[in-house]
């Protein structure tokens, strides 16, 4: 997180649509299938992952987001220090599940861009460039997907009713953000 450079060079307001960067924060990946994996996850992080496809769990400190049976995205929920890349949450998950052959655990901080979108055009907008239905997605608080928007991969996280956190891959991040900002002008 050393001299963070961001894509996202401004934040936007149009009429019931607002979009932002939240930088910098924490993500990491964590792989792993078996109980003991699950059992030193909870552990360590004082929290349940979620099992069940496409859903969140909000600890205190992380929020753990399913991608798939064998995955998950750890979000910081608040922004952290530019001034370091070393997370005590890293470095615990590494000496008790990787060490030990329990799973593994991956940064992902720098490699993605989480943009807050909120506002009652939210789902408007994504319907302009996604396949997903987002019919029932949209009333379900913790709802996960992993889908296309603009021809990007992105995980999008209902984090409260008209409010979303989308995580896109840093090289994408400000071609998806001109994009959205294109859409949202003509909504």
């Amino acid at each position: 997180m050393l001299n963070y450079n961001t894509s996202i060079k401004e934040d936007k307001s149009y009429e019931g649509l607002e979009m932002k960067e939240i930088k910098p924060v924490m993500k990491l990946i964590i792989r792993g299938k078996t109980k003991d994996f699950i059992t030193t996850i909870g552990k360590n992080l004082d929290m349940i992952l979620p099992t069940e496809a496409n859903t969140s769990t909000l600890g205190e400190t992380l929020t753990a987001l399913w991608l798939s049976p064998d995955e998950w995205m750890l979000v910081s929920n608040k922004v952290v220090s530019e001034d370091t890349n070393t997370y005590e949450v890293e470095d615990n998950l590494i000496n008790n599940i990787s060490k030990f052959n329990l799973g593994a655990v991956t940064d992902v901080s720098d490699q993605f861009v989480m943009i807050n979108i909120k506002g009652s055009k939210v789902f408007d907008l994504f319907a302009t460039g996604s396949p997903f239905n987002f019919n029932e997605f949209k009333n379900r608080k913790g709802s996960v997907v992993q889908t296309i928007l603009s021809h990007i991969d992105v995980i999008i996280h209902l984090t409260e009713i008209n409010e979303v956190n989308l995580l896109v891959r840093r090289s994408f991040s400000e071609h998806l953000y001109s994009w959205m900002n294109d859409s949202a002008s003509r909504l």
